[in-house]
């Protein structure tokens, strides 16, 4: 189990874990000096449903913007620290 556990999320459960708990500090120090609160961030999501409930097909549209949105900064970030662990499993 601990094996599948590794194979799928790259580390221990707790190093994973720790990991994310810094990680989780880190972003949330950045958003609070942007302004950011974590309730905008629900209610943001909140409202995106219920437009794409309301807009029916042209949700569509919208959706495939918001994606294209995130693809292009996903795939890059996604990449290149892969490409770094090539690296770094290599050694």
């Amino acid at each position: 189990m601990s094996d599948r556990f590794q194979r799928l999320f790259g580390d221990s459960p707790a190093r994973l874990l720790l990991r994310l708990v810094i990680l989780s500090l880190v972003v949330g120090v950045v958003l609070a000096a942007l302004g950011v609160e974590p309730y905008d961030i629900v209610a943001s999501a909140l409202r995106f449903v219920d437009r794409i409930w309301s807009m029916g097909f042209d949700a569509l549209d919208r959706v495939w913007r918001y994606f294209l949105l995130g693809a292009v900064v996903v795939v890059p970030v996604w990449l290149v620290l892969r490409l770094l662990n090539v690296g770094r499993n290599r050694s």
